[in-house]
C-alpha cells in the first residue's frame, strides 16, 4: 500500500465493494460508488446462487451456464460486470471506511502485530508524508529489500531503498556494503554511487537485529525518523497527500514487477493500478472472499503472488492479512492458520506439500481453512486430494498467469471438480480474450490442439518491460496479444490445460514432450514427495528424458521403479532415460518457489557427463 498511498485521494463517504463475476447479462446501473454497492451485493447474491446450482448438478454447471461449446480455441471473458476505474489509493480508502474497525494485517513474527483496517491505513499514510517529505515524488521509484516492511506492497527501484540490516536469513547491509562500498563515507540523503546513479536514499528499519556494520556510518536514515504521524493532524498544515491524489490516474505505473527468472533473467514489468487492482479484485471474486475471511500469506510479497493474488484479493474484499514469517516456513504458517482461524492459504505446490509433510501436522487445528490458490506448477491429483483431507481446503482454486498480464489470466472456480482442477487451469477472467495458436503460423488452432497460450485485454502489461521497448514488442504483437511462451490445449468448454513451457519442451528424435505429463505420471508413484522432469542432450535423438525424484523418507525410487511405472500408462518415448535422486531441499528453486529448470538442465548434464 506504501506507494499506493502517496497516492490515495481525501476520504469518501461512499463505499463500494468489488464486482462479482456473473455469467448471464444483467442490466447494468450508471458507474456510482452508493448504488454499485447495492447493485454488487445483489450480484453475489445471484452468482452465490449460480454457484450452488453447479455445485449441484456437477462441475462445470451446465451448457446454458457455460455457453455453447466451442470448437476453435479462443475464449472471451465475461463483460457484464464493468472493470473498476480506481486507483489503488482511492479503493483503499473506500476499504478503511467500509471496514475501519475490522481486523485487516496480522504480522506473526516477532511482534506479533495485529492492525485493524483503521490504523493498517494510519501506518501507511505517515510512511507515505515521510516519503513525501523526504523528496519523493510521482514517478519516482523506490526499492524495498526487507520483510519485516509488510505495508509495502511494492519492490520497485530506485531513487530510495528501504532495507532491514538483518534478517535471521541474511545480512543485508553486509551484501549492501560490497556492492556499494560507497555507503561507508557518505552522507544521509545525498548518496552518490557508481553502481545505482539515481539512488540518493537508503532507509534502514531497525527490527532489533544487531548489526555491526551500521554504527560507524552515517549514509542512512531510520525507519523510525522517516515517519509522519502527527504534523498533518492539527490542520494548521495541508497534508501532502490531499495535493498529490489529483495529479494521479488509474493508468499510472504504480508497480515495477520482477519477473521469477525461472528461464533467464528477471525482467521490470510495468504494471498499472488498473492492472493489478482489477485482477485482484477478480481473483478474490472467484475465490468468494468476503470481509469475514482471513488469508494467510506465506508467499513473497515480492513476487505477484503476494501482491495481487494475496494482498490486493484480500483488501478489496474486506479481508485479513496474516503474515507468518519473514520467508516461508512450513511450521509457522501451519500455526498462523491454527491461531489465527485463517480461512484462506495460498502456495506453490511445493510449499503445500512442505506443509503436508510437516511431522506435526496433527497438531495444528486447520478446520477453519476452506479455499486458497496453488499457483506457479501444476497440481498432481494426489496432492490436491491430500489438500482436501489433510488441509481442509476444498474449495482451493488454480490460478495461471505471468507477471507480464498482472498475473491471473485463468481461474478454476470453488465449485470446480476436482479433475478440473488438476487437469486444468480453470477459464478465461472477466474483461480478457485467450487463444491457442500454432506458434509457427500464428493460426488459431481448433479445441484440444496443442500450440501457444495468448492472451489479451486489460491486464497486459501497461508499460511494458522497464527501458525495453524491443523486448516488449518481442512478446506483445500489434494486435495487443501476449504471447506466454506457454503451450496449452483448451477444451470445448473453454478450460484450458497447461502442457509447459516452450523452452521447457523435450524434442526426442522429432517426438514432442511434454515434461508435465510425465512428471504426473511419476507423482502418482508411491513415496515421490517431488519431481521435475527436463531435456538432456543425446547425439543420436537430440534429447533424452531426465527425471529429478525426491523420495519421502522409506522410500528408495531409482530408474527401474520409475520405468516400470512409466510403462503403459505414458508412451514409450516419454519414458525417462535416467533418474536422478535429489533431496528436496536442494532443487534449485526461485525465491517465489518455482523450481529453476534451467539449473537443473545443467546439473544434469554435469551428473551425467554430457
Amino acid at each position: 500500500m506504501l506507494a499506493h498511498r502517496l497516492l490515495r485521494k481525501t476520504p469518501s463517504n461512499s463505499a463500494t465493494l468489488a464486482p462479482s463475476r456473473l455469467r448471464s447479462p444483467v442490466a447494468l446501473p450508471t458507474w456510482r460508488p452508493a448504488s454499485y454497492a447495492r447493485y454488487v451485493s445483489t450480484v453475489r447474491q445471484q452468482s452465490t446462487s449460480t454457484a450452488a446450482a453447479a455445485a449441484t448438478a456437477g462441475s462445470p454447471a451446465s451448457e446454458e451456464q457455460q455457453g455453447e461449446l466451442l470448437t476453435h480455441s479462443y475464449v472471451k471473458g465475461d463483460t457484464s460486470v464493468p472493470l473498476c476505474e480506481d486507483t489503488i489509493g482511492d479503493f483503499w480508502n473506500r476499504q478503511i471506511d467500509r471496514y475501519g474497525d475490522r481486523l485487516g494485517l496480522v504480522v506473526k513474527q516477532e511482534k506479533n502485530l495485529h492492525w485493524s483496517y483503521r490504523t493498517f491505513g494510519e501506518k501507511v499514510d505517515a510512511l507515505a508524508r515521510g516519503l513525501h517529505r523526504s523528496g519523493f515524488r510521482k514517478g519516482d521509484r523506490l526499492g524495498y529489500r526487507t520483510k519485516e516492511l509488510f505495508q509495502a506492497m511494492n519492490l520497485v527501484g530506485c531513487k530510495g531503498l528501504v532495507t532491514t540490516p538483518g534478517l535471521r536469513s541474511s545480512n543485508h547491509m553486509s551484501m549492501l556494503l560490497e556492492i556499494m562500498p560507497e555507503l561507508a563515507h557518505q552522507k544521509a540523503n545525498e548518496l552518490q554511487i557508481d553502481s545505482l546513479p539515481d539512488l540518493r536514499q537508503l532507509i534502514i528499519v531497525d527490527n532489533g537485529v544487531q548489526v555491526p556494520e551500521l554504527g560507524s556510518l552515517k549514509s542512512w536514515t531510520r525507519y523510525e525518523d522517516l515517519l509522519d504521524e502527527d504534523t498533518f493532524r492539527t490542520g494548521l498544515v495541508q497534508d501532502p497527500l490531499q495535493a498529490v491524489a489529483p495529479t494521479l490516474h488509474n493508468n499510472d505505473i504504480v508497480n515495477l514487477q520482477f519477473t521469477s527468472g525461472t528461464t533467464g533473467l528477471p525482467k521490470g514489468v510495468s504494471l498499472s493500478h488498473r492492472n493489478i487492482l482489477n485482477n485482484g479484485i477478480q481473483i478474490g471474486d472467484n475465490m468468494r472472499l468476503t470481509e469475514q475471511d482471513i488469508v494467510c500469506i506465506p508467499v513473497p510479497l515480492f513476487h505477484c503472488f503476494g501482491l495481487v493474488l494475496s494482498s490486493l484479493a484480500a483488501m478489496t474484499h474486506g479481508s485479513a492479512m496474516v503474515f507468518p514469517y519473514e520467508g516461508f516456513n512450513a511450521e509457522a504458517t501451519l500455526r498462523a492458520v491454527s491461531e489465527e482461524r485463517c480461512t484462506v492459504l495460498h502456495g506453490v505446490p511445493t510449499m503445500f506439500i512442505e506443509e503436508m509433510n510437516h511431522p506435526q501436522l496433527r497438531q495444528f487445528d486447520l478446520s477453519s481453512l476452506r479455499t486458497g490458490i496453488a499457483a506457479g506448477s501444476p497440481v498432481p491429483i494426489a496432492t490436491m486430494q491430500d489438500l482436501f483431507k489433510k488441509m481442509n481446503m476444498s474449495e482451493i482454486t488454480i490460478c495461471y498467469g505471468m507477471t507480464e498480464t498482472s498475473p491471473v489470466s485463468f481461474q478454476s472456480r470453488t465449485t470446480d471438480s476436482i479433475e478440473d482442477r488438476c487437469n486444468t487451469v480453470g477459464t478465461i477472467m472477466p474483461h480478457l480474450e485467450a487463444k491457442v495458436v500454432d506458434p509457427v503460423t500464428g493460426e488459431t488452432l481448433p479445441v484440444g490442439g496443442s500450440g501457444e497460450i495468448c492472451t489479451r485485454g486489460y491486464s497486459v502489461m501497461k508499460g511494458g518491460y522497464w527501458n525495453s521497448k524491443k523486448q516488449t514488442d518481442e512478446v506483445v504483437d500489434a494486435e495487443g496479444w501476449m504471447h506466454t511462451g506457454d503451450t496449452g490445449v483448451m477444451d470445448a468448454r473453454g478450460y484450458l490445460r497447461i502442457d509447459g513451457r516452450i523452452k521447457d519442451m523435450i524434442s526426442r528424435g522429432g517426438e514432442k514432450i511434454h515434461p508435465v505429463e510425465v512428471e504426473n505420471c511419476i507423482f502418482e508413484m508411491d513415496g515421490v514427495e517431488v519431481v521435475t522432469v527436463v531435456g538432456v542432450p543425446d547425439a543420436r535423438l537430440g534429447e533424452l528424458t531426465c527425471a529429478f525424484v525426491s523420495s519421502k523418507r522409506g522410500y528408495d525410487i531409482d530408474l527401474d521403479t520409475v520405468v516400470k511405472h512409466c510403462r503403459g500408462k505414458i508412451s514409450h518415448y516419454k519414458v525417462p532415460s535416467y533418474v536422478i535422486k535429489i533431496e528436496a531441499d536442494d532443487i534449485p528453486k526461485t525465491p517465489s518457489g518455482k523450481i529453476q529448470k534451467v539449473i537443473l538442465r545443467q546439473r544434469a548434464k554435469e551428473i551425467l557427463g554430457l
